[in-house]
């Protein structure tokens, strides 16, 4: 062998054995790039053998040909009977039977969120301190909007069936202690000796009589309110007894004042004490006729019983619509005379401020509006109870027309605070206007116009239509300005918050438009009439008497006016229906605005002759009319004051 085979670079072949001799032969002619190429490529095959049984495990599983094991099926009964045992020995807080089957709780991707939400609210660390006081029921409400409620009783008999429950359920929580105000007016004794009549049956009934329990949480007070506060049980008791003889004790106050809030002020002075030491309910029950003298103090009196969580309870009148006097029935006995009359007092308004045009009808003659209900009753009583959370029983209505509780309900007088009455004023223009328009009709005799003239001849007729015409300039006057304030808030009309206050202001400006057009024709066919008389067409008429007519003097001006008004009063009576504010647009609008002249014939007396004057028919009507001045004089002499 040569030298040069003995210097070779390559390595000495190893022994060859079999299987070894086709593999070396190949390396012995692949290149270098050829030998790292395999090699790289073996380097991925294993890295690929290591995660490939993690890639298709489920697959292979999923596809396997072998038979999953049986699962054992097992029963679980779930109890629906309610749970007997509560607090802390209950199994409401147990994991549920469904829960504890669960193979998996799964994965909540917001544990921490919620972690923190329950960390943060459902149990907030709060500094705790030795004693919390819990506020009373008066500052938990201070907030809400309370409305009142007002309840046509049935009489007082209804009135005092109703406090009864009201007393009832106040002891199903706590204890009581009711403390019932009389008024000791003379207008109120009818209804005081029915009350009386009842005390028995009212305790009978909440188990005073018989149950001991009953009247431990159970403590009545008394008091009679006149010009004076007189407490009549200075400490609340059970006695019925005691009760009974303190209410029939009060003795009639002849002053003609009802000094309510002074009573309340004095009930709370004497009775919250006990209120206190007792831990109970306690609430007032006012027994009146009136809306009180010594309304002043009204807000005092809504703050403090509001404050202390005292429910105010009255049995009352309705007041007039619209009107401050009311009236009730009495009876009374002076010199051997006997008298039997309505009487005024003070039962109203039913709102804050008068809000309605109290104005009189030229051609209607509608049933005595002094005499119409408002549906509610006076509104310093009746926002008592409202803010106290108490209820305003209606006994006595008014004798004329009532209306629909139901549909009264839409119309409920703003009970709100004073100031906040004032404020609402403030930013709503027609409210201003309404008010100061209903204050200018009180304060003004509004004149009613002749419309009957004697017209034996001309000479007596322009004499009658120059006397005619002289309160029709002041109520021309009158009208003028009405209604210039009350265009003055038009363009906040229908800002108004209210059905109350949008029928008041739309009746308002319907009935003074109305007015006015029948002014301005009324002083258009006066002047004509004066100026140039008619004549008459019959030969026994002596006289011309003003009828409505669809005919409206005084221009083109005036006409607007008219269409104006129809088109105010008939949308009180759309938007309204079988409310006042309806009824009094319904009467406007009976007769038409325009006047017309018609004639006719009325006996002229002639004076009598001296026989004549002297016959007994004339002597006993003379003997009867003296007689009657004689009654009146009694009466005007011992007129009470109620």
């Amino acid at each position: 062998m040569s030298s040069i085979e003995g210097t070779s670079t390559y390595p000495a072949k190893p022994p060859e054995s079999v299987g070894d001799s086709t593999v070396w032969s190949i390396l012995d002619v692949v290149p270098a790039w050829g030998v790292s190429l395999l090699v790289h490529v073996g380097v991925i095959l294993l890295v690929a053998m290591i995660t490939l049984p993690d890639i298709i495990l489920p697959e292979i599983n999923l596809t396997s040909s072998i038979e999953p094991e049986e699962v054992r099926q097992e029963v679980y009964e779930l109890s629906t009977d309610p749970t007997e045992t509560l607090g802390s020995l209950s199994t409401l807080n147990v994991q549920g039977e469904s829960a504890a089957v669960a193979q998996d709780r799964g994965m909540d991707n917001h544990l921490e969120q919620v972690e923190q939400i329950q960390e943060d609210v459902v149990n907030p660390r709060v500094a705790q301190f030795e004693t919390m006081l819990s506020p009373n029921e008066a500052e938990v409400l201070e907030s809400v909007d309370l409305t009142g409620t007002t309840e046509q009783a049935g009489g007082t008999d209804g009135a005092v069936d109703r406090i009864t429950l009201e007393i009832a359920w106040s002891l199903r929580h706590r204890r009581t202690i009711p403390v019932w105000l009389f008024d000791e007016s003379l207008s109120l004794e009818a209804r005081r000796e029915v009350i009386i009549g009842r005390f028995d049956s009212i305790y009978r009934q909440l188990g005073l009589m018989d149950d001991l329990d009953t009247k431990e949480a159970l403590k009545t007070g008394v008091i009679g309110y006149g010009e004076n506060v007189h407490v009549l049980v200075k400490e609340p008791t059970s006695d019925i007894t005691e009760l009974m003889n303190a209410v029939k004790g009060i003795k009639n106050d002849e002053s003609g004042k009802e000094n309510v809030f002074a009573a309340i002020d004095e009930a709370l002075r004497v009775f919250t004490p006990y209120k206190r030491k007792m831990r109970a309910n306690m609430m007032i029950i006012i027994v009146t006729d009136e809306r009180g003298d010594d309304f002043q103090s009204l807000e005092s009196i809504v703050k403090r019983c509001s404050r202390d969580g005292i429910k105010v309870y009255c049995i009352g009148n309705a007041s007039i619509f619209g009107r401050a006097e009311g009236f009730v029935r009495y009876q009374w006995e002076s010199e051997g005379e006997k008298f039997d009359e309505d009487r005024p007092v003070d039962q109203g308004p039913e709102t804050a401020m008068a809000e309605g045009l109290q104005l009189p009808f030229w051609t209607n003659t509608p049933r005595d509006l002094t005499r119409m209900s408002s549906g509610y009753g006076p509104y310093t009583l009746s926002r008592l109870t409202a803010e106290t959370g108490g209820i305003f029983f209606i006994a006595d209505d008014a004798v004329g027309d009532k209306w629909d509780p139901q549909i009264m309900r839409q119309y409920i007088p703003d009970y709100r605070p004073q100031a906040e009455y004032m404020r609402q004023l403030q930013n709503n223009l027609a409210k201003q206007a309404l008010v100061a328009a209903a204050q200018q009709a009180l304060s003004e005799d509004v004149p009613t116009p002749q419309r009957v003239f004697q017209a034996n001849n001309d000479n007596i007729l322009r004499e009658q239509i120059t006397e005619a015409q002289k309160p029709l300039a002041v109520l021309d006057y009158f009208l003028e300005r009405t209604h210039t304030l009350l265009e003055a808030g038009e363009k906040h009309r229908n800002k108004l918050d209210s059905d109350r206050w949008r029928a008041s202001y739309d009746l308002a400006m319907g009935r003074i438009l109305a007015l006015r057009v029948r002014a301005f024709g009324y002083n258009a066919v006066l002047a004509e009439m004066k100026s140039n008389p008619k004549i008459f067409e019959k030969s026994d008429s002596n006289q011309w008497r003003l009828e409505p007519s669809e005919s409206i003097s005084g221009g083109s001006n005036v006409r607007k006016m008219n269409d104006k008004a129809m088109e105010y009063l008939n949308r009180v009576i759309t938007e309204h229906p079988g409310t006042p504010w309806a009824y009094l647009a319904k009467v406007e609008l009976r007769d038409p605005l325009g006047w017309d002249w018609v004639e006719g014939h009325t006996e002229i007396a002639q004076a009598a002759a001296g026989d004549q004057q002297r016959s007994p028919q004339f002597a006993a009507e003379e003997e009867r009319r003296q007689q009657e001045q004689i009654r009146q004089q009694k009466r005007t002499r011992s007129l009470p004051k109620l």
